[in-house]
Order: C-alpha cells, then structure tokens, then sequence
C-alpha cells in the first residue's frame, strides 16, 4: 500500500509537465515549496508553511551539482524531453542530490560517477537509467560551459540490463494462455487487447478513451515521443468486440475497480499480477513488442510499423523487419539444405538423341 500523503500537501504538474508541491487548507492561500521532494530542506518549508510562518529558502550554492540540475531543468533542452522522460530524470536526480547536491560540479568525476553506477548495480537497468540521465545531463553543462570536461565520457553501461535482450516478447502461445484466463468482458482482457490491437505504451493506453476515437480511428498523442508524437490507430473488429463487452471509464476505457482512471505505474503493477494469475511471463511493454513482431512477420515495412507505433526514426522499426526478414529467409534457405531426390536406378535412359523424332514404322513384306 501507497504512504499516506502528509496533510494538506498537494502536487500538480505545471505547464511545462514538470510536478510542484504546495501547501494549502481546504480553500486558503497556497504555499509553494521549491526544495527537493524528500529533503531535510523540503520537510523544513512545510513545516513552516503548515504554521503560517514564512518559508526560508536555503539558498543553493553557485556551481554546486543543485544549482546546476536547477538551471537543467528551466532550460530549453530538458522541457524537450517526452513527460515521461522527464519523469523518470527526476526521480534519479531527486536520489541524486539528496546525497550530493551541495558537491562543486567540478568534484564529481568519473571514479564518482562509477560510484553511482556500483551502487544501483543491483539493478543493472536502474543502474544504466542512472548512468543515461548524468550523460544528458552532463553534456548540457557541457555545452553551456559549466563544466570543462564530461566525467561520463568512457563509463559503460552495465551488462545484463535492458540494452540488449529487453522485455520479454509475448509468445502466441502465452497470448491464448492469458486469453483463455481472461475471457472478453472482464478488465483484465480489455487491458490485453488495448495493449495488443493499438501498439501503444502503458502511459498512453490508460489515457485513452472515447473522446480519442472517432469514424474508427483511435487518435493520440503519445506521451513518449519528442515533438508531434501523433499516431492514428485503426479500430481492429477484434478489439471493438472486446470494448463493447467491456465495462468502460468515463473519460478513459480503462478504470479502477473504482471507476477511477490508472496511474501508468498502478496499471502496470496491476497488469503484472494479472499475468501472474494467468501463468504468462509478460508484461504490458512485452505485448507493445508482440504487435511489432506480428505485424512485421506478416510484411509490415518499417514505415507502417513507424506510423503504428509513433516511432520518430527507422531505427527501432527495422529491428523488428530485419528479424521477420531473416527468419523467412532462413525458412526459405532452409529448402536449400533438404537432399536432392536420388534418381531412379531402374527407369531406362534414352541415349542421346533417341525419341527426339519417331521412327518410320516398316511394311511387312506380303
């Protein structure tokens, strides 16, 4: 079960999607706290807002690792990355300079960075999510000069993570298990199909709802992708089936058993368990990489597989192209492999030039 939030303590997200903390009464004045979640300083600012005293800021030091994560975040490159993205960063520095961020940047090297990394290692994928997040981070301060040299440049990310194998892709056989454990009309079904029949995220499949779909097409702006990030989706006869047997949200097909909408990281918490009741190993991105699979084994070209699944480049389409393709010219190279046939030892063989032309038939002699 979630802690309890401490009373009266609120968080949104801004215009730029970041998430801010405030304090307020039923329907008094709001007091903003704007020291990092978590923090000996951020306990302090609400205490004090709690008692109606002033909030003392603690000042951040200049060049210090706080000061610079602080300027990160207002700058134009950091409002660029997806909401997701930049939801996953925050949680890393909020970690980060809970323990170093009254360091001078000029301090932390690349023995500190192998540190972070060692310490998550653990936790090959959160470790190389940590080791991401000081790269981009550290060629910003780069490029604007508030650093001289990139203490993550030569650090490799850890083996063993999500680099390489990745999540695990749904069989077809794991599929009909979980179908056969989720029948059409309950949520977990709804949830599968969603996931299967659009291609889209965890994030963007618990947005979505009627008001997305219109004359059959499922059209959203995912959360993940830079920039435009629109897809157009057809509706599958196969998933209209499934919603209209579904009880639905208001505003988002899927819901709590409250009729509330999922949080991404609930839903996916709550999609694994019913995984686990269905005796499958998948997970809701494992199925986003099964429509991919299933649509590229049945010729889909890398632009078709971009525009289904909002991916901005070639890159990750043709790694899925690339595998249908060497598995049906595997397939095919396989033949090649199978024996000759061994002729018939017994069948008579014509000498060259016998049969070509009929032989004249001869007249008896009377």
């Amino acid at each position: 079960m979630p802690r309890a939030r401490p009373p009266h303590l609120h968080r949104e997200r801004n215009r730029h999607g970041d998430f801010v903390w405030y304090v307020r009464r039923e329907h008094g004045k709001r007091t903003r706290l704007r020291a990092v979640y978590g923090s000996q300083e951020f306990w302090a600012e609400y205490r004090a807002a709690l008692e109606g005293a002033p909030v003392a800021l603690k000042a951040v030091k200049p060049q210090t690792l706080a000061w610079a994560v602080e300027r990160y975040r207002s700058h134009s490159t950091w409002r660029a990355f997806a909401l997701a993205t930049r939801r996953q960063r925050d949680n890393i520095f909020r970690a980060v300079l809970l323990t170093a961020g009254g360091e001078p940047l000029s301090a932390i090297d690349q023995a500190a960075i192998k540190q972070g990394r060692e310490r998550r290692s653990a936790h090959p994928h959160s470790a190389n999510n940590f080791l991401k997040t000081m790269r981009g981070f550290f060629g910003w301060a780069l490029d604007e000069g508030y650093v001289t040299t990139d203490p993550t440049k030569g650090v490799k990310l850890m083996k063993g993570g999500n680099e390489k194998i990745g999540f695990h892709t749904w069989t077809e056989d794991e599929v009909e298990r979980f179908e056969n454990r989720w029948p059409v009309g309950t949520r977990e079904r709804l949830a599968m199909d969603l996931l299967l029949y659009t291609g889209l995220r965890r994030g963007d499949v618990v947005r979505i709802g009627r008001q997305h779909l219109k004359d059959g097409i499922l059209t959203v702006r995912t959360e993940k992708e830079a920039g435009d990030g629109k897809v157009e989706i057809p509706l599958l006869d196969v998933l209209a089936t499934t919603l209209a047997a579904s009880k639905l949200g208001d505003m988002t097909f899927l819901a709590t058993a409250r009729g509330t909408a999922f949080a991404k990281e609930a839903f996916g918490n709550w999609f694994k368990d019913a995984c686990k009741a269905a005796g499958v190993p998948g997970s809701a991105h494992g199925l986003r990489k099964a429509g991919a699979t299933r649509a590229a084994n049945k010729g889909a070209t890398d632009r078709q597989l971009m525009a289904l699944f909002g991916w901005s480049t070639g890159k990750m389409a043709h790694h899925y192209t690339n595998a249908a393709d060497k598995k049906r010219l595997a397939a095919s190279a396989a033949e090649l492999l199978s024996p000759a046939r061994k002729q018939n030892k017994k069948r008579p063989h014509l000498v060259s030039g016998e049969g070509a032309t009929p032989k004249p038939l001869k007249k008896s002699g009377a």
